[in-house]
Formats: structure tokens, sequence, C-alpha cells
């Protein structure tokens, strides 16, 4: 039986795996680690501390590695959505939403949930046929049935972590929409004062550019108070423009 231990960094948001490998005769247990990841450890110490554990056979000391590795499994997925919640209201604060690195955490968030789903996902059909679940065909052979409740357990525990990870992968998936979703949301209000102020600047450009043309028969042309006269009405229609687009929120 091959299993996937993972670890959780809660400073970097980064999932490790690493891989065990569990060889179990009918005296035996061979097991082959690779990665830092594995608990073998407290494994023994807990076997040692339980010899009426060790009466059930090899069978006992595969249920304590696989249990150890799904209970870590638990308090990973704990760890995943802690941080998850604290990444979702960084999203919907006031200023977090509009960092231009909320994206990539996003991403680099899902990354890890995949990362998790490979360790989780693959071991859902071996500790069913070791629990006995199914038909008779289906059951791994030379298991103690004695032990099988034990696989029982641990295959209930790995099917709430594999309901979690579904559930935190569509969960950050919500969070990425509602991130784009602000984003454009954003992107039209600084379009919208972008075109306010653009408007604004146009009416005086627009006045002036008549009044600078090379005509002698223009209205007001040689009128002692056209000039103020003009810079007034610019003035009027920029503080009318102002007040219209600051009514419909453009600025």
């Amino acid at each position: 039986m091959v299993l996937k231990p993972v670890g959780y960094e809660a400073d970097s948001d980064v999932v490790t795996s690493g891989e065990v490998m569990v060889f179990v005769g009918d005296s035996f247990v061979v097991t082959v680690r690779h990665g830092m990841e594995a608990p073998l450890a407290d494994v023994r110490h807990r076997l040692e501390e339980e010899p009426e554990m060790l009466r059930h056979g090899p069978t006992a000391v595969l249920y304590s590695i696989a249990d150890a590795v799904v209970d870590h499994y638990v308090d990973v997925a704990g760890e995943l959505q802690t941080d998850l919640e604290e990444l979702e209201a960084a999203v919907f604060s006031p200023t977090g939403g509009g960092s231009r690195t909320t994206a990539s955490r996003i991403y680099t968030f899902k990354r890890q949930i995949l990362e998790f789903r490979r360790a989780t996902g693959p071991l859902a059909m071996p500790l069913s046929r070791l629990a006995g679940a199914g038909l008779a065909s289906d059951r791994v052979p030379f298991v103690n049935d004695k032990s099988r409740p034990f696989f029982r357990d641990v295959n209930d525990h790995l099917m709430k972590v594999n309901e979690s990870v579904e559930g935190l992968d569509r969960l950050v998936s919500d969070v990425l929409s509602a991130h784009l979703a602000q984003t454009s949301v954003r992107q039209n209000d600084d379009m919208r004062k972008i075109s306010g102020w653009a408007a604004m600047a146009a009416v005086p450009t627009m006045i002036a550019g008549i009044y600078g043309m090379n005509f002698d028969h223009m209205p007001e042309l040689h009128w002692l108070w056209g000039y103020p006269a003009v810079i007034l009405v610019m003035a009027a229609l920029e503080v009318l423009l102002y007040r219209t687009f600051k009514r419909r929120g453009w600025l």
C-alpha cells in the first residue's frame, strides 16, 4: 500500500507531500519512506504502548500507519480552511480586494488544494476495500476481520477529508470569481471617472478652440467683456458637468 503524508506551511501557504510504501506479509511489515512528512516514529511508539493492538497482526500496523496519515490530513484540512477564510476576508475587505497580488495568492492557494487532493483522493478506494465495503470480491484478502472496523473508521475520516477538500476547492473558486468581479467593477468605475474628467476637459477645449480661430467676423470678438464672459461660461459649464457626474456616481 502506498500512502502520501502531507504537511502544510501556513506562513507560505505551501502543501508538501511525501510517500510511504508499506509492504505487509503474514508476519512482517516493511515500510519505505520518502520525504519528511511521514509520522512513522510516532506510530511505532504508539504500537509499543498498545500491545493489545499488535495482537491483530501486521494489519494492525498497516491500520496504525494509515490512521496517523489520515488524522494528519484532518489537521491540514483545518489549517487550509482557516487560511482560506483569512484570504476570503482579505478579498472582501475595502482595500485588500484591489491588491495586485490577490489573484496570485488565490491561484497559489488553489494549486495547494490540488496538491492536497492528489494525496487524499487516490486513497479512498484502497481504504474502502480494506474496510470490507462493497462486494466480497472487492475486499482485500488476508485481512483480519477484527481489523476491518478500524479501517472503516479511517475510511470515514478520509471521506470527511475528501468532502472538506471539495468544499475548499469550490470556495476558492468562488473567491476567485468574486475577486475578478470586483476587479471588473473597479475598472468600470475607473473608466467612468476618466470619461467624466475627459468630458469636463473637452468643454473648455472646444470653446477655446473655436475662439482661437483666425477669423475677423466672430461673435463678441471685439466686445470689451467678451473674454471674461467666455471664461465665466466655461466655468459654469464645468460646475454643471461636475455636479451632474457627481450626482450619478461617476466622480
